[in-house]
């Protein structure tokens, strides 16, 4: 074999071996990446609650980040202060209720005979079934270990939202001198797309919140604060957060009266109704609308690859991923005019 062959072929091994490489330490990494990207997501919010202060009140930057921390945390504080306490009454009520509830529920399904049908399907389940849905139900169960990954990613959410250009050009000179400047154009693209996703979905989870604690004080239900606000807040998982969300407060009926439940549950559809057809739609006039079906599949993918903080972070990173496939694939590489979330500021 010549020598000009036998490089060739070896430069190709060398390549082939380097992709196989990088691609095993990604997968190896995988959970770190996922918490980068939920840095970077705490990062965003951050800047975007900095800029009124840098803006109007013409702070310098550090200032102004500062400031967007404390209010935040402030936030977060005065909520405790004017709703711990009877958040945590109502949770401590929703604590010793539930097993009852369970009881009662259970013996309401031993009249009917459907008793012994869900606990073995509830078994199954625990025993770590190999379906999509079992696989998804033990990523959910292992969110109370992610103490540790919540302090990593708040901290490296601020050290990103300190200094953004100084990962930007970092991450630029690992590309090419020709590609850095399409490469900047679409993280100012996921920037946008990312800035109205979290408008959208905040508000989304606020009126949801409302509606649903607002609707359970109204039927006379127990912890209809605690319910509420777990109903805005997993509002933010789509398709499986409201579910879950559904799940304490139809218990809680149940164990009560038949009828009360099934009133519970047509809130719960109800709001889900009002959600999908009345505040999503006017949301997404300022907002990311990404297609239901893609969004679906993204969840249970990303749920698989990354744990339970794939499946709370799928929505963002679906965006980030639906914004950069249009940039960098249909408009960059097949030439082909679309629509960017967030460009020039509109939807």
């Amino acid at each position: 074999m010549p020598s000009s062959r036998r490089r060739e072929v070896v430069e190709t091994l060398l390549i082939a071996i380097a992709i196989i490489g990088g691609a095993l330490l990604l997968w190896t990494m995988r959970g770190l990446l996922i918490l980068v990207f939920g840095a970077i997501l705490l990062a965003v919010i951050l800047r975007i609650t900095a800029r009124p202060f840098k803006d109007r009140l013409n702070l310098p930057d550090p200032v102004a980040l500062l400031l967007a921390v404390l209010l935040v945390a402030g936030i977060f504080a005065l909520a405790i202060v004017l709703f711990g306490h009877e958040v945590a009454r109502q949770w401590e009520t929703l604590r010793q209720s539930i097993p009852s509830a369970w009881q009662t529920v259970f013996q309401r399904l031993e009249a009917y005979g459907f008793a012994e049908p869900v606990r073995q399907w509830l078994q199954s389940i625990g025993s770590g079934g190999q379906g999509v849905l079992s696989g998804m139900t033990r990523f959910l169960a292992s969110f109370t270990s992610a103490m540790a990954d919540t302090v990593l990613v708040i901290f490296g959410g601020i050290y990103l939202a300190a200094d953004p250009t100084l990962y930007r050009r970092g991450l630029a000179k690992l590309l090419p001198e020709a590609a850095r400047p399409k490469l900047t154009e679409a993280l100012d693209d996921c920037h946008g797309a990312l800035r109205l996703w979290l408008f959208g979905r905040l508000t989304s989870m606020v009126l949801v919140g409302l509606l649903t604690g607002l609707g359970l004080w109204a039927l006379g239900m127990p912890a209809a604060l605690t319910l509420g606000i777990a109903a805005g807040i997993l509002d933010f998982v789509p398709f499986i957060g409201p579910i879950i969300a559904a799940i304490p407060a139809v218990l809680l009926a149940l164990a009560t009266d038949p009828t009360l439940a099934l009133w519970v549950i047509l809130l719960y559809l109800l709001i889900q109704q009002i959600e999908g057809n009345i505040i999503t739609p006017l949301i997404q006039k300022r907002a990311v609308e990404l297609p239901p079906a893609l969004l679906l599949f993204s969840l249970v993918a990303l749920g698989l690859l990354f744990g339970a903080l794939g499946v709370i972070l799928a929505e963002p990173l679906t965006v980030v991923i639906y914004v950069l496939v249009k940039r960098l694939y249909v408009i960059d590489t097949l030439d082909t005019p679309t629509h960017i979330p967030g460009e020039n500021g509109e939807s």
